[in-house]
């Protein structure tokens, strides 16, 4: 099991993770110091902006780490062919449908981003912890699918709320950089928290096959493994709901409160202009 598609994942998956990071880090001195940067620091420097990508990040980690596991699960212990597991996603998909056009259209022109992101945040925690449950014999009704829902749910407060605010208030010429980076976020997020997340599920089925290896005698090499996948899937998701629970801290800390505020954010030229005239600048777009 250390090996997943060809890949040691022990070795690549923390190496991997640690590139990323300072990858990250050389391009963010670069774009400080660049006369025209592809990522202007002034969208991540604010607080709402920020803080919107931040939780995208996180919510596409856990997001797609369900995913994985979940498939994983459905497939090599409940025997699901592919069909009928993507049958089976319908209810995180429907719940993730409804609660995102509810957060949008009714909540958050009434709260703003901040509570429905970290209340978001906690119940796909929640979910994932519940799915932390699964045994190898459990089935979809009794163990799968109200979390699932649950999951959805939360995970629908967040994504859409997190959208909104990334490319909210933006100058017109930041408006592709901003979009850019919602999507940035989206993709770093699921590559690195799926990467990450097999690493930790594939050290805990070798760690525990390691540790019962001697119990392959009295139960049998089959369900011994069956015992060993169940741990893996487990130990993931409680670091799904660790992922989800430091997004609603994310989220909690950096988005401001209230809704938000539509206000024109002109550009450098008119700033100029009403400075020359005496006229105080307006106040940007939070």
């Amino acid at each position: 099991m250390r090996r997943f598609l060809g890949w040691d994942t022990e070795k690549t998956g923390p190496a991997a993770l640690a590139a990323g990071v300072a990858l990250g880090v050389l391009f963010a001195l670069w774009q400080g110091r660049a006369a025209h940067p592809l990522l202007p620091p002034r969208l991540v420097l604010d607080r709402n902006r920020g803080g919107a990508y931040l939780s995208m990040l996180f919510a596409s980690a856990g997001l797609f780490g369900t995913f994985l596991f979940l498939t994983y699960y459905l497939q090599q212990t409940l025997g699901y062919s592919p069909l009928v597991t993507g049958v089976g996603f319908l209810p995180l998909s429907a719940g993730l449908i409804i609660a995102s056009n509810l957060s949008t259209i009714a909540l958050m022109p009434r709260v703003g981003p901040r509570p429905l992101v970290a209340s978001g945040m906690l119940a796909a925690a929640g979910g994932a912890a519940w799915l932390a449950q699964l045994g190898p014999h459990t089935g979809f009704g009794a163990g799968v699918l109200g979390p699932m829902i649950l999951a959805g749910v939360g995970i629908g407060m967040v994504i859409a709320p997190a959208i909104n605010t990334g490319t909210f208030g933006v100058a017109p010429q930041d408006a592709g950089a901003a979009s850019a980076t919602v999507t940035v976020g989206q993709q770093l997020g699921a590559s690195v928290g799926t990467s990450l997340l097999n690493t930790i599920f594939a050290g805990a089925v070798t760690s525990y096959l390691a540790a019962h290896l001697g119990a392959a005698r009295l139960i049998g090499r089959q369900a011994l493994t069956g015992l060993a996948l169940a741990h893996g899937y487990d130990t993931a998701f409680w670091w799904t709901a660790g992922i989800f629970a430091g997004g609603a801290v994310i989220g909690g800390t950096l988005l401001r409160r209230g809704p938000l505020r539509q206000v024109r954010a002109p550009s450098p030229a008119h700033d100029r202009v009403a400075a020359a005239q005496g006229e105080p600048a307006p106040e940007r777009a939070r």
